[in-house]
């Protein structure tokens, strides 16, 4: 297969800032751009929102800088934008639409605990479709970068989204919730935080590790990922569903992370890409057990009545993961980039 042809690029080398401000792909994303660069309200058409697509471009690009302006912020706006009511009204808006969407995909999808995570907890005997094996057995360089390019808008800020649900939490479920969240802050060193990590494998494949540096490239579906949880994240509301998709990430790290490991091993991708995803194996493989007992058990031991919501963040989570597996492997199989731009 023939690596797509490169772009020029322009790209800072900085890991510290914010995320930056791209052109928008859609009106509603232009809106948010435009607001955002011109510190005024938002000016979109009235039925623009019921219009929208919520798998599309347009909108999950909105609701990413909508978002970053809770982590980070973006380069050049001002933070109090973040509590901005225009732009709260109008993020408001994308979720409702957002979640409508994946609660009618998942309209069949389980609803206790035990049902969501069952398949999770066997590895499959036919892993044709799996996109980590895929990469540890066909995989080629370019493609590891593309891979990390794109996982880098979650990586980067690795376990953060997940950290707004502490105080929502009690008792066991809040202790079990530190601890995984600890070792993924580097349990006390810095040079072991999680996301450093990632930053130091996008440099072993030659990738700029500047927070939020391949926003521009990202397609919708990998969007959708990212704001997933952030949307989980920033509602008290979905912490049942927030908890859900922690769970389902950690449950399915391990097994992921070591074909993942060996992708990048095959591929000679360098020590630190090789690291990441091997540091991930052993620790994940603890965090599966204790999320599952302590931080799922816990809540539901405290509060039984967000059984539904754990078993939903759990299935929109896999929801999500598949479309993106399926946009990644399409672009693949076709001897193409699967970003709107290809990388230099």
């Amino acid at each position: 297969m023939t690596p797509p042809s490169p772009a020029p690029s322009t790209s800072p080398t900085s890991t510290v800032g914010g995320a930056l401000l791209v052109d928008g792909r859609g009106e509603l994303s232009h809106a948010v751009v435009e607001a955002l660069r011109s510190g005024r309200a938002p000016q979109y058409a009235p039925g623009a929102v019921l219009k929208a697509d919520p798998w599309g471009e347009d909108l999950q690009l909105a609701l990413h800088l909508l978002y970053e302006l809770h982590y980070r912020g973006v380069d050049g706006v001002d933070d109090a934008r973040e509590w901005d009511p225009d732009l709260l009204w109008l993020r408001r808006d994308l979720e409702t639409l957002f979640l409508h969407a994946l609660r009618t995909d998942l309209a069949d999808a389980p609803r206790t605990a035990e049902e969501a995570f069952a398949p999770l907890l066997v590895e499959p005997v036919d892993l044709s479709g799996s996109l980590s094996q895929y990469l540890a057995t066909e995989g080629e360089l370019w493609q590891l970068r593309e891979y990390a390019a794109l996982r880098s808008l979650y990586h980067l800020k690795e376990a953060d989204p997940h950290a707004w649900v502490i105080p929502r939490l009690t008792g066991r479920a809040k202790a079990a919730m530190v601890a995984i969240e600890y070792d993924e802050f580097g349990a006390g060193r810095a040079d072991r935080v999680h996301a450093r990590l990632f930053a130091d494998l996008m440099v072993d494949l030659g990738l700029d590790p500047a927070y939020g540096r391949y926003l521009d490239q990202a397609p919708a579906p990998l969007l959708a990922t990212v704001n997933l949880m952030s949307l989980f994240g920033l509602h008290r509301a979905q912490r049942g569903a927030l908890v859900g998709h922690f769970a389902c990430v950690e449950v399915t790290s391990s097994p992921g992370s070591r074909r993942l490991a060996r992708a990048m091993r095959r591929c000679g991708a360098g020590p630190a890409a090789e690291h990441f995803y091997a540091e991930h194996v052993e620790a994940d493989a603890v965090h599966e057990q204790i999320v599952r007992h302590e931080v799922v058990g816990g809540l539901l031991a405290d509060e039984p009545g967000l059984e539904a919501d754990i078993a939903f963040g759990c299935a929109a989570t896999v929801l999500l993961e598949d479309r993106l597996a399926r946009h990644l492997a399409t672009a693949w199989n076709q001897g193409r980039s699967a970003l709107r731009t290809p990388l230099p």
